[in-house]
């Protein structure tokens, strides 16, 4: 059986959760006080707008002074989106509206304390590094790369950060929320006994759809065609598992207490053809991880099809699930449901990230943000080879994917869908 639980690390999880819980509602009790916190945002699309609008809620002192986007457009329908129930708190100037794929270099070094991070994942290495050595503290969406030297890039940036002593905290926000948290508690304290396996379910819609070739404007370049549609390409979002179904690897890589697997082996492949892209439309990755625990991860974009985002951990004991009900659930000899209140996990790690810099104690999320990155990866890496692939083999990879120092003008030569037995491993 695992060793996996035990009861230090309950009593470790809790400390770290009763410290995240005070930190969330840290931003209250500073209210009076708060002396303004700079915001600065990178990636004006859906997620970065609502990032940042946590961000303003987490703290009365915090003001939006800076956004940065390849697109002037989507800079505007972003202010506009925030100003119309923050106007107080958004402060950006025309000066400080910076276009173009250097535009986070300038938003760096505009005077901004906090830099928001939600551009397509490719570029997260090399944006979070730029912050990071700068001294700026950073929220940081998941993933936090696409490939292997991607991963390894920012464990170097999050050892630099603790060295800094700066705020680092990762978009995975299950790791925030009150019933997940509570859930994991009962996990790793004992409550289904040693963890025998984990089935994990990311079944979904597709995400952005690859338009047709037809409808690519005129005279555009492949760059700016792919980044366009960067959810389709894999030297930009990393494929499916790794930016949208890494939530559940998460979870995973969250149960077995952030340590990594042995090995995997994988499936996946492409059922609905698309003109252009070079992404996967579904998965299913087995984890071997030590003294034979097994974790499964199925993950699926195809519309018309049956949907679930759930998690059955199967102990010794008994059985957790989170899904399949609007409560996660124990079952066995020591069954629990949660009874708590349930948390805007989003606004969550934006009131911690916040709380953290007032109290001059920053959080640093850097090591699992890596970790659990860095599974998905692993999980793609066996999928696209048909090969069986260990954690060393693929920490260490050389394949990739995104361009060194990427500014637009380098070609980028992007593979075709791979072909499991055919592709081979880098």
């Amino acid at each position: 059986m695992s060793t996996l639980t035990t009861g230090s690390a309950r009593r470790s999880f809790l400390k770290t959760g009763a410290a995240t819980a005070l930190a969330a509602g840290m931003p209250a009790l500073l209210r009076a006080q708060a002396s303004p916190i700079k915001v600065g945002l990178v990636g004006c699309g859906g997620r970065g707008t609502g990032a940042a609008a946590q961000a303003l809620k987490a703290d009365d002192g915090n003001r939006l002074v800076a956004v940065a986007d390849i697109s002037r457009t989507q800079i505007d329908d972003s202010l506009n989106r925030l100003s119309r129930t923050l106007k107080d708190k958004v402060q950006v100037t025309e000066a400080n509206m910076f276009v173009g794929l250097d535009a986070y270099q300038k938003l760096i070094a505009s005077g901004v304390d906090v830099v928001l991070l939600a551009t397509p994942p490719g570029f997260r290495p090399m944006h979070l590094r730029a912050a990071i050595e700068a001294g700026k503290h950073v929220f940081c969406e998941k993933p936090v790369a696409v490939d292997a030297p991607g991963v390894r890039s920012v464990m170097e940036t999050a050892r630099l950060a603790k060295e800094k002593n700066l705020a680092l905290v990762a978009g995975f926000c299950w790791r925030y929320s009150t019933h997940i948290r509570e859930t994991f508690a009962q996990v790793h304290g004992g409550a289904i006994g040693n963890l025998v396996s984990y089935y994990a379910t990311y079944y979904t819609s597709p995400v952005k759809p690859m338009p047709p070739a037809a409808s690519r404007p005129p005279g555009i370049s492949d760059n700016e065609w792919m980044l366009r549609n960067w959810y389709n390409f894999t030297w930009l979002c990393g494929d499916g598992l790794v930016e949208q179904a890494v939530h559940s690897v998460d979870k995973v890589a969250w149960a077995m207490q952030d340590q990594p697997p042995v090995s995997c082996v994988a499936v996946g492949g492409r059922q609905i053809p698309a003109e252009g892209g070079n992404i996967f439309d579904h998965f299913e990755v087995n984890y071997l991880y030590p003294n034979n625990v097994r974790a499964h991860l199925a993950c699926r974009q195809i519309e018309g099809c049956y949907n679930e985002n759930s998690d059955y951990i199967l102990g010794s004991a008994g059985a957790a699930t989170i899904g399949r009900g609007p409560l996660p659930r124990i079952e066995g000899s020591k069954p629990w449901t949660f009874t708590g209140v349930k948390n805007d996990m989003y606004q969550a790690e934006h009131d911690a990230l916040f709380a953290s810099i007032r109290r001059n104690e920053p959080i640093n999320d850097g090591n699992w943000m890596a970790t659990s990155t860095m599974l998905a990866i692993m999980g793609r890496m066996a999928a696209y080879t048909g090969q069986q692939i260990t954690w060393e083999q693929a920490l260490n990879s050389q394949e990739i994917l995104f361009p060194a120092g990427f500014d637009g003008t380098q070609t980028v030569n992007v593979p075709p869908l791979a072909r499991p037995g055919k592709t081979k491993f880098v």
